[in-house]
């Protein structure tokens, strides 16, 4: 036998506090029972009252609280082998890294916003397998494609500007590095989406995107941070914060490319979303985009599908509360 809700079995420790109550209830009507009466004339006068009889109502509330916790906690017993088809959709994120995605102008700043946004998505997926692939001026897997949500979100959490010992930002070399891992097997199931600010410094993302085009890849781009952009704040050893400067002493600004963004995605059919502080685009892009996809069989696997018992706890559990009545 087993529980599918074996956590709702911890109350059963609440056990010991209703017997308590139960009895210090029961005192409290005996006390007010021999106050009226004295104890040889109670049978006499109040015919009704019966310690006994309320002794046994209070083990019957006790064994149908038992049940009842049971009940809830679904025990299951024999189980039928069946097969199951796993279906889903291959989607690689890829997560601009660079030092732009900590500019501030969207709260906390580019790339915690990304993650958080990435968290939410996790909860909306069924079956897709996910991977996760952060890029700079190198792009490297960090997270293969897998349906293991809980082991995708570890590697989620310790994604940061030190993912990638490489400054700058190529674009091109993400979309390289997604069609090495996605081979050449099924490919109108899979989808490229790039979280970024567009501000390529190397390498020439449009070529890149036309060779995904050419292999049927489609690129969905959102593009993260605002126009008018703001100043770059890089942490520092000991905990403070300091503006990134260029070469010449001067300091950094990033603004958000959509123009790159945009020719991206529409080179392969994918589509664009800006970011914003009320709606960041992923939930959107895979709601009204992707989930309508049609999906493809990865594996076909065998299951145990065990039987639900809940029924016979709880039917014990309404019969002693009917006898107590």
């Amino acid at each position: 036998m087993r529980f599918a809700n074996s956590v709702l079995l911890n109350w059963l420790w609440f056990l010991p506090v209703l017997w308590i109550i139960l009895q210090w209830l029961l005192r409290r009507r005996c006390k007010m029972m021999t106050r009226f009466a004295a104890e040889g004339l109670l049978e006499k006068i109040a015919s009704d009252f019966s310690l006994k009889r309320i002794q046994w109502k209070n083990y019957s509330l006790l064994v149908a609280y038992i049940f009842f916790i049971g009940a809830l906690a679904r025990p299951q017993w024999g189980y039928s082998i069946e097969k199951v088809k796993q279906q889903g959709l291959d989607i690689m994120i890829a997560v601009d890294v660079s030092k732009s995605m900590l500019t501030q102008d969207v709260k906390p700043n580019r790339l915690e916003r990304t993650k958080l946004a990435i968290r939410d998505l996790l909860k909306k997926v069924q079956g897709d397998r996910l991977g996760l692939m952060p890029f700079a001026g190198v792009a490297f897997m960090m997270c293969p494609l897998t349906t293991d949500y809980d082991g995708f979100a570890m590697s989620l959490d310790d994604l940061s500007i030190d993912s990638i010992p490489v400054g700058g930002t190529n674009i091109a070399r993400a979309i390289e590095e997604a069609l090495k891992t996605f081979g050449s097997e099924q490919l109108k199931y899979k989808a490229l989406v790039i979280l970024t600010d567009g501000e390529e410094e190397q390498g020439d993302a449009l070529a890149a995107a036309k060779k995904a085009k050419g292999k049927g890849i489609r690129i969905f781009t959102i593009g993260i941070g605002t126009k008018e952009g703001d100043l770059i704040q890089v942490p520092q050893s000991d905990g403070s914060m300091e503006f990134l400067k260029d070469a010449r002493g001067n300091f950094v600004k990033s603004h958000l490319n959509e123009g790159l963004l945009q020719q991206i995605a529409y080179e392969t059919g994918g589509a664009y979303v800006r970011s914003s502080g009320a709606e960041f685009g992923l939930d959107y892009l895979y709601s009204h985009e992707l989930s309508k996809w049609a999906k493809r069989n990865f594996q076909e696997k065998t299951e145990k599908k065990y039987y639900e018992q809940f029924q016979w706890p709880l039917a014990l559990a309404i019969i002693l509360l009917g006898l107590s009545l």
